[in-house]
């Protein structure tokens, strides 16, 4: 049961996102840096896909209730963190110490830098471990499974 509120609770995040991310399509040439519009644009429909994608699977895992929702509550963490770091970039004209690419030239105050850097470092780490925790409850053999199945009696 608890597996199935955290599969929605990640389905439901990403559903969210999805059109957030739509929306910053629109509005790219009005933000402070486009091209870092642009990313935050195409992060958050990847990242929506993503979130999705995981609640689609998340049931079908091998995982503790703590370790469910620790996980399900990193990724959504992880995935907006890291588009709203870009978002605010965009916003701000900022981020060219850890977006350089995207941010070219833009650099922000002392402190905008400090909050971009600080959510896409703990959004990295987030989902470093998210990545870790599927890949620990994707274990076991499927076959193990499929036999238990038809050695068990028919009703």
């Amino acid at each position: 049961m608890a597996a199935e509120h955290h599969a929605q609770r990640l389905i439901r995040a990403g559903a969210i996102l999805l059109p957030a991310g739509l929306l910053i399509g629109i509005a790219i040439p009005h933000f402070a840096v486009p091209r870092l519009a642009l990313s935050a644009h195409v992060l958050a429909l990847m990242q929506a896909t993503l979130l999705m994608v995981l609640g689609l699977l998340w049931q079908k895992l091998r995982l503790t209730l703590g370790q469910s929702r620790l996980s399900s509550g990193l990724a959504i963490y992880g995935f907006y963190g890291a588009w709203l770091a870009t978002l605010l970039a965009g916003l701000w004209g900022a981020g060219n110490s850890m977006l350089p690419m995207s941010a070219g030239g833009a650099r922000g105050s002392v402190s905008q830098e400090l909050v971009i850097r600080v959510l896409l470092m703990s959004a990295a780490l987030s989902q470093i471990a998210v990545a870790a925790m599927v890949l620990w409850g994707l274990r076991g053999n499927p076959v193990q499974n499929d036999e238990k199945s038809r050695l068990s009696p028919e009703p």
